[in-house]
């Protein structure tokens, strides 16, 4: 899309083509080349026509991580693809805010405006910087049809002295041409830039995967995830950080966070190795990246089935945000001969099956079970206590 054919969009009759495209999405969806024959019917532009049924499938695909404003929103698909999920965004909006309650933010490298939104929803003074000119664009356009106050400038972030606003947001690029960077040294802006920000006040949004290693004293390394998968680690700067390492839980039932402060100390319970009890917890993602395995042992009165394996098991049923639970049915056979077997001989047809710390492809051992019985299991592969062992269990 073209900065001409964006600001086309936005004009009278541009909104009403999109409007067209969206009714014929709705109409046939899944069906891209109906939806392009309505859409040309009513404007024969080709590329009005591409631009707005483009937009349109966009919308559609932006409701599930940004929410109902998606519909009114303006994308490129790398860009829908790269933002960050509204609820994640406005965790992180309104947690700034209650530190710098109605103070201002510079997002160094807005992209197409996701996170200035959150910031601007949180009543903080914002404005963004983007490299990209259309992206640039595209981020006004997105606070324009919302309704919210932001300003966007086109440059380059890294010239920019961001000592003129209360605190700094930036994302660092870890994505080229030919993949995801996973070099720190490889991130546009590079880790020199990041160590930088971070001297101020600010916050920067990394790779969940970041070592704590490379974490810099006194900085805050905060995991979130939502609806089960890690999204983000976010590096919050020592005059805005309350604690040392934090996983925070987004779910259908809202947030829980955990930190370092929950850990049990070396030797008190939680910590321990201990045998497979009634239950076997399996800590959210964003527990295990923050290194809060044992702050989920300590909260459900149980311990670890191995020192290096993220499971935790306990004698008691507790509900918690940050694990699954399931209740260990019995202990089966680890060898995959026996284990097909036992499996046969308890019906079980359909099988889920878990994995850590274990070389097991799942998808692989189920094909070679060859199960055909009409019950339904969940089998846990792991290490307890340094053994392989294979659990029958049942999510509660």
């Amino acid at each position: 899309m073209e900065l001409e054919t964006l600001a086309w969009l936005q004009t009278p009759e541009g909104a009403g083509l999109l409007e067209v495209a969206s009714g014929a999405w709705a109409e046939h969806p899944g069906d891209p080349v109906r939806v392009a024959g309505v859409v040309r019917r009513a404007d024969p532009d080709p590329e009005r026509a591409a631009a707005a049924t483009t937009q349109a499938q966009l919308r559609e695909r932006g409701v599930a991580k940004l929410g109902e404003a998606a519909r009114l929103m303006f994308f490129t698909p790398d860009a829908l693809e790269q933002s960050t999920r509204a609820r994640v965004a406005a965790h992180r909006a309104a947690r700034l805010a209650a530190a710098i309650p109605g103070g201002s933010v510079i997002d160094l490298g807005c992209g197409i405006g996701g996170d200035l939104l959150a910031f601007a929803r949180a009543a903080l003074v914002d404005a963004g910087v983007e490299l990209d000119p259309l992206r640039a664009a595209i981020a006004q356009a997105n606070l324009r049809a919302l309704g919210l106050p932001g300003a966007v400038h086109a440059g380059d972030a890294t010239a920019l002295d961001p000592r003129g606003f209360d605190a700094a947001f930036a994302d660092p690029a870890r994505r080229t041409g030919r993949g995801r960077v996973f070099d720190v040294k490889g991130w546009t802006p590079p880790w020199p830039w990041v160590l930088d920000l971070l001297a101020r006040r600010a916050l920067v949004k990394v790779a969940p995967g970041i070592g704590h290693d490379l974490l810099p004293a006194g900085v805050e390394a905060e995991w979130v995830s939502d609806g089960g998968e890690v999204k983000e680690a976010v590096l919050w700067s020592p005059d805005l950080a309350t604690t040392g390492r934090r996983a925070t839980v987004i779910g259908a039932g809202g947030l829980a966070t955990l930190t370092d402060e929950d850990a049990p100390a070396p030797g008190e319970d939680g910590t321990q190795v201990r045998e497979v009890g009634a239950f076997l917890y399996e800590p959210d993602g964003a527990v295990i990246r923050a290194g809060l395995v044992t702050a989920v042992a300590a909260g459900v009165s149980g311990g670890l089935v191995d020192e290096h394996i993220a499971y935790v098991t306990g004698d008691e049923a507790f509900r918690t945000p940050f694990a699954r639970s399931y209740r260990v049915l019995e202990e089966l056979p680890y060898r995959e001969k026996q284990l097909r077997a036992a499996l046969q001989a308890r019906g079980i047809g359909r099988l889920a099956i878990k994995k850590r710390g274990v070389q097991v492809v799942p998808e692989e051992l189920r094909k070679r079970l060859a199960l055909a019985g009409d019950q339904e299991g969940t089998l846990v592969l792991t290490r307890v206590a340094g053994q392989g062992t294979a659990l029958l269990v049942e999510p509660f």
